[in-house]
């Protein structure tokens, strides 16, 4: 595993927007993030999933003694259903050979607390008794599912309240047991030994496979999502079952990036009052639709005028052809405005908007290579903007944009970053 030595930080990606700071200070290990702020232990013996994650589960006990500290109350999202697990994103550059590899089901997550299903949110699904016949009285953690792409269907089944015969179609999947002890292993152990068809018809254990590595990773992704599924999700092996966000449960799933032309503005909420709360965009094909996410401050108080172009990521289409969870990345150029002759859907036969070519400004490449990292890091900047790609070299990697308040601000900070980059041992690839 890796480790900090003494005096050195580094940044590792929490569920927020911005990196927490990990340091070793004299051997005292300390992280930004909540979790450890708000332990009640002295600041030795404090620790945090991202420590945990950096150093090992082994060296963070040795650390801190025998026992780690109690977690901190849970967040909100935590306390208001059942202790489940619940999952990170990849970051495209952590080795996940060896974990173990599941297709991520487009159903209805299920805690089996011992006589009855719950949701996330603690709500009760009334499932015939004949269903949860054979079910053991110890807690299971799995999806109500039918099949990919029935995610609707599913829904509508598992939210009535008569109990109908409509649960026949329903299979739960079960991946996991919370209150088992030991590893991940020892927990599939007993879920294979505990379920079968004969006891319990409805439920079967979820399969999963070793990850032989990332060519392999990528070959079940596309199979996967080939036959319609929504991804995959991989476990850090012998890892523990732990309530809220863990970074040894993590989710993958093939992101797309597409170009829209702005058309309006629409007024923020709550925090973002006064500011963009999305825009308004239109396709090539006459789609409309909104994206809301993946803006900075700035760009909210500043966003893309109407006419100009945008590039947006997304997971996959609707069945009515809409983007599911965009998310903004980047402004690219400038298209002209739709007139009222010329709105969505209404172009003449033969003719389509035409988006603006995408800046052709060029990135400085770096990489590292040691023992079993092998990472990738490009930086460019486009106007005030400063864009950064990194991951695991051979990945699409993830990008992250951030906006400076001009042009010279925006070299400044490149310039920067590429110092920190050199000084971790990244060196520049020459085109």
């Amino acid at each position: 595993m890796a480790d900090l030595e003494d005096g050195e930080s580094i940044e590792m990606q929490g569920s927020g927007s911005k990196p927490y700071v990990l340091k070793n200070v004299g051997g005292v290990y300390s992280c930004s993030c909540p979790a450890w702020r708000n332990q009640s232990a002295p600041i030795e013996r404090r620790t945090c999933k991202h420590l945990r994650k950096l150093r090992g589960e082994a060296a963070e006990r040795e650390r801190v003694g025998t026992d780690l500290p109690p977690k901190p109350i849970a967040t909100r999202e935590e306390q208001s259903g059942p202790p489940i697990l619940l999952a990170h994103s990849w970051d495209n550059a952590a080795d996940l050979a060896g974990w173990w590899m599941s297709e991520k089901l487009d159903g209805v997550r299920a805690y089996w607390d011992g006589r009855r299903f719950l949701s996330r949110q603690g709500n009760a699904y009334e499932a015939p008794d004949w269903f949860v016949q054979g079910l053991p009285d110890m807690p299971l953690d799995g999806e109500l599912w039918i099949g990919r792409k029935q995610f609707q269907r599913t829904v509508s089944i598992v939210r009535r309240q008569d109990r109908s015969d409509h649960w026949k179609e329903v299979r739960y999947l079960v991946f996991d047991a919370p209150r088992c002890a030991g590893g991940f292993e020892t927990r599939l152990k007993a879920l294979e030994d505990g379920l079968s068809p004969e006891r319990q018809p409805y439920a079967r254990l979820h399969s999963h496979q070793r990850c032989a590595g990332l060519p392999h990773l990528r070959e079940e992704l596309a199979r996967v999502e080939s036959l319609g599924g929504e991804g995959l999700m991989l476990r850090q092996p012998e890892s523990l079952y732990e309530v809220g966000r863990s970074s040894t449960l993590l989710k993958i799933k093939s992101f797309h990036d597409a170009e829209a032309v702005v058309m309006a503005h629409q007024p923020g909420k709550g925090k973002h009052s006064g500011k963009l709360g999305a825009l308004v965009v239109w396709l090539p094909d006459g789609t409309e639709f909104s994206v809301g996410t993946g803006f900075s401050d700035a760009q909210r108080s500043s966003p893309p005028p109407p006419g100009s172009v945008i590039t947006f990521r997304y997971q996959e289409l609707s069945d009515g052809g809409v983007p599911r969870f965009p998310s903004f990345v980047r402004v690219f150029g400038a298209s002209p405005a739709p007139s009222s002759a010329g709105a969505p859907g209404e172009s003449s036969p033969g003719e389509s908007p035409e988006l603006a070519p995408r800046s052709n400004a060029p990135a400085r490449q770096f990489t590292f290579v040691e023992g079993a990292s092998s990472k990738f890091w490009e930086i460019a900047v486009h106007d005030c903007e400063v864009v950064v790609r990194y991951g695991r070299i051979g990945s699409a990697g993830t990008t992250n944009v951030k906006t400076l308040p001009d042009a010279s601000a925006a070299r400044r900070h490149a310039e920067k970053l590429i110092v920190e980059k050199t000084g971790k041992g990244y060196t520049e690839t020459k085109k």
